[in-house]
C-alpha cells in the first residue's frame, strides 16, 4: 500500500511518460515478463498491484538474496531497485563498501552511496515508502485497539 501510493497516490489511472502504468507504476512490458507474466495490468488494478507485488519477490529473490540483509533491509532494498533498477542497486551497495559503510543497511549506509551516485531521488523514494509504511502501520494498530476497547466496553466480542 505504501508503495503504491508513493508511485502513483493509489490511482489506477495515473500513466508516465515512460509507459508505466497503474497504481504500482509498472511497464506493462516488465509484468508480461516470464519472472512476473501477467498482462492487463493497465486495466485491472488488482492485477496491477499483484504485477508489482510479484515483481518486488522476483527483485529480493534474484538480486538481494543474501543472508546478511535483514528482511527489512531486503524490502528496502528491493524498492531501491524498483525505483532505480537493480544494477544501480548493485552499484549503490558496492560503492557503499568503498565509502566504509556498511552495504547490507539502506539507512544511513547504502542510502548515501546512492545519493552519490543517482542523486536524492531514490533515496527520497525509499525514505517516502518506508515513512509511508510505519503512518498506515500505526494507523492499522489504533483502528485494532479501538475495535478491541469498543467491543470490551459493550461486552460484545468483535474480531479486529
Amino acid at each position: 500500500m505504501a508503495q503504491g501510493y508513493q508511485e502513483s497516490q493509489l490511482d489506477q489511472s495515473r500513466r508516465s511518460h515512460r509507459g508505466a502504468v497503474g497504481i504500482m507504476q509498472l511497464l506493462p512490458s516488465t509484468a508480461a515478463d516470464k519472472a512476473v507474466n501477467i498482462r492487463g495490468i493497465d486495466k485491472d488494478e488488482n492485477l496491477n498491484v499483484e504485477a508489482g507485488s510479484k515483481y518486488l519477490r522476483y527483485l529480493v529473490d534474484t538480486y538481494i538474496d543474501d543472508p546478511a540483509v535483514t528482511p527489512k533491509n531486503q524490502m528496502l532494498f528491493a524498492f531501491a531497485a524498483y525505483n532505480a533498477g537493480p544494477g544501480n542497486l548493485r552499484k549503490f551497495r558496492a560503492k557503499a563498501k568503498d565509502m566504509g559503510l556498511d552495504p547490507n543497511l539502506w539507512f544511513g549506509n547504502v542510502e548515501n552511496a546512492a545519493a552519490a551516485i543517482v542523486g536524492r531521488e531514490t533515496v527520497q523514494y525509499v525514505s517516502n515508502i518506508y515513512k509511508y509504511y510505519v503512518a498506515y502501520s500505526l494507523l492499522s494498530e489504533h483502528d485494532t485497539e479501538t475495535t478491541v476497547e469498543k467491543a470490551g466496553s459493550t461486552g460484545v466480542a468483535a474480531t479486529p
